[in-house]
């Protein structure tokens, strides 16, 4: 594989979103990963880096690399335009509440207020990251329809990417990525007109936030 060829397939094939706020860095060092994206709002004011392990990388077929690549994107891109959750609201109301409480030297509300911030930034916000990992495999999906791929030849295509991305760097699915791939497979059961629905909520999104 050529990676300069590579990497101008991989630019192209990007929406224009893609090439404004992302970018592809070649990291070989990266030896126990095939592809890796901070997902992280520290990004929202920089270009997002995707490090990729081009010598992992050319062991996917060329759909596999192209989901997957679109699936990173899709992610990073979309960093920002979801509303903040119920647990960014407790959060927020929890620190609040214990500078109160340091301000009226309330020793028992400081520990309150402190043991309720602790808890929550600790609680998994499994379903605020499910819900945005879901819509970047959509938003994946309706891009690579939008390049020429058929519906669920894409969504086979990114299936398959996270199983052999699992086998190239030697460890088993995690617990996301199994939810990833039982979402897929739904996927497939419903009609391509029901993710491009999707896809005009997440605009909805993006123009009210």
């Amino acid at each position: 594989m050529q990676l300069d060829a590579e990497i101008n397939h991989l630019l192209d094939l990007m929406p224009a979103s893609g090439r404004m706020y992302t970018k592809l860095v070649s990291s070989p060092n990266m030896r126990s990963k095939v592809i890796d994206y901070p997902v992280s709002r520290l990004w929202l004011k920089n270009l997002r880096p995707i490090y990729i392990n081009f010598e992992l990388w050319q062991e996917l077929s060329r759909s596999q690399r192209d989901l997957l690549l679109l699936h990173a994107v899709s992610r990073l891109v979309n960093i920002g335009f979801f509303k903040p959750k119920l647990k960014q609201f407790i959060i927020a109301f929890g620190i609040l509440a214990l500078i109160f409480e340091v301000t009226r030297s309330d020793v028992i509300g400081i520990i309150a207020s402190g043991a309720l911030v602790t808890y929550m930034v600790r609680r998994p916000s499994s379903g605020d990251d499910q819900e945005e990992i879901q819509t970047a495999d959509e938003q994946a999906i309706a891009t690579a329809i939008r390049r020429g791929y058929s519906y669920l030849p894409a969504i086979n295509a990114l299936l398959e990417s996270i199983e052999r991305t699992a086998q190239l760097e030697n460890r088993a699915l995690s617990s996301k990525e199994l939810s990833r791939a039982k979402y897929l497979k739904k996927l497939m059961e419903r009609p391509p007109s029901s993710l491009f629905i999707s896809m005009d909520s997440l605009g909805q999104i993006r123009s009210n936030s």
